[in-house]
C-alpha cells in the first residue's frame, strides 16, 4: 500500500465511444484533452465519510460521491475491497480538474470514474485487474447515463483501442491498431448523454443490423491487419448515427468536407456533440482541422479542435 497522505498525480485521457458504427462496444483513447487528479488516502475517523472530493475546475459538479461519477467508482472499489480484506476504515481525497467539457462527448465521465479507480487501486497496492477497475468504473457511467456502459471506460483504463464482446459478464479486448491521426471538433453545444440515448429506435430493421454487423466486423478486422481502405469503408453507422446527427450543426457537410480532405472517415464521438475523423497521416489530419474550423465559423459557431493520436496506455499515475 502506498504511503498514506501522500498524493499522487493521476493523468485521465479523453476517448471517443463506438467509433461510428460499434455503438456501446468499441472505443478508443486520445492523448489530447486529459483530466488531470490527485488523490491520497489516510486512516478514516469513526464519522468521517470515506470519500471526499474537490473540485478545482470550474464546473461546480457534484460533490456527494454517490452523485459525483468518481465518488461512485470509488464506493463499488472500497464495498469490494473490504470484502477482500476485511473491515477497514480508509478515507479517500480526490481533487479533480476537468481539462475534458463535461457533456463534450469525448468521455469526460469516464475519464473521472477511471481516474479514480485507478489511483484507487496505485494507492491500495494495486490488488485488482483492469477489468476490475473497469467494472468499478461503470458505475460512474451510471450515475452520468443512468446506464453502465464501458465503450469509453475500457479504452482509458486499457489505452489504445478496446472491444467491450460483453457487459454481464464483463469481457473487455484490446485490439492492435495501426498508426492514426486523431481531428476532433467539440461544437460548443451540450449533447446530454441521457437524452442522446432517449432518441433512439428501440427496433432495427434486420437489414440494417446485418450491414452494421458488417461494418463491425470489417473495421475491427482492418484494424488488426492495418488496412486502411477497410478502416475507412467500414466508418459507416446505419443505426444511430442516422438519428444522433439531427442534434450536431452541420454534421452531414462536415462530414462530407473532412473525407473530401482526406480522412479515412469518422462520425459523432459518443453521444456527441464532439465529432472525430481519423486520418493516415498529421498533415491530413490539420486538414481536416482546417475544413472544421472553416465550417463552424461559417455558421458562427463556437468551437474547439484537437489534432492528437491515440493514446496507448489510459491512465497514468505518478507520485
Amino acid at each position: 500500500m502506498f504511503v498514506e497522505n501522500q498524493w499522487i498525480k493521476i493523468k485521465a485521457p479523453a476517448t471517443v465511444a463506438n467509433m461510428v458504427c460499434g455503438f456501446d462496444i468499441l472505443g478508443f483513447a486520445v492523448n489530447n484533452p486529459y483530466d488531470e487528479m490527485e488523490m491520497r488516502w489516510m486512516t478514516r475517523a469513526n464519522n468521517e465519510p470515506s470519500i471526499v472530493i474537490i473540485n478545482i475546475d470550474e464546473y461546480q459538479l457534484p460533490t456527494d460521491p454517490e452523485k459525483n461519477v468518481a465518488g461512485a467508482a470509488l464506493l463499488a472499489l472500497l464495498e469490494e475491497y473490504e470484502e477482500k480484506v476485511g473491515a477497514t476504515k480508509i478515507k479517500f481525497e480526490v481533487k479533480i480538474n476537468k481539462l475534458i467539457k463535461p457533456g463534450s462527448g469525448v468521455g469526460s465521465s469516464a475519464a473521472s470514474s477511471a481516474g479514480a479507480v485507478v489511483g484507487a487501486n496505485y494507492l491500495l497496492g494495486t490488488i485488482f485487474s483492469k477489468d476490475d477497475l473497469v467494472r468499478f468504473a461503470m458505475n460512474g457511467e451510471k450515475v452520468a447515463s443512468g446506464v453502465k456502459h464501458a465503450d469509453n471506460i475500457a479504452p482509458c483504463i486499457f489505452g489504445g483501442v478496446t472491444l467491450v464482446r460483453s457487459i454481464f459478464p464483463l469481457e473487455v479486448v484490446a485490439l492492435p491498431s495501426p498508426q492514426l491521426h486523431v481531428t476532433i471538433v467539440h461544437p460548443q453545444i451540450e449533447v446530454r448523454t441521457s437524452d442522446a440515448r432517449s432518441i433512439l429506435r428501440q427496433q432495427v430493421l434486420l437489414k440494417d443490423a446485418i450491414r452494421q454487423w458488417g461494418n463491425i466486423a470489417g473495421l475491427v478486422a482492418g484494424l488488426m491487419k492495418s488496412d486502411y481502405d477497410l478502416i475507412g469503408r467500414s466508418l459507416e453507422d446505419v443505426i444511430i448515427e442516422p438519428v444522433r446527427s439531427i442534434l450536431i450543426p452541420g454534421f452531414d457537410d462536415l462530414k462530407k468536407a473532412c473525407k473530401q480532405a482526406g480522412a479515412l472517415g469518422g462520425g459523432i464521438s459518443g453521444s456527441g456533440p464532439s465529432i472525430f475523423m481519423l486520418s493516415k497521416t498529421k498533415e491530413i489530419a490539420l486538414a481536416v482541422e482546417k475544413e472544421m474550423n472553416q465550417l463552424y465559423d461559417g455558421i458562427g459557431l463556437p468551437h474547439h479542435t484537437y489534432v492528437t493520436t491515440i493514446n496507448q496506455g489510459g491512465v497514468e499515475v505518478e507520485e
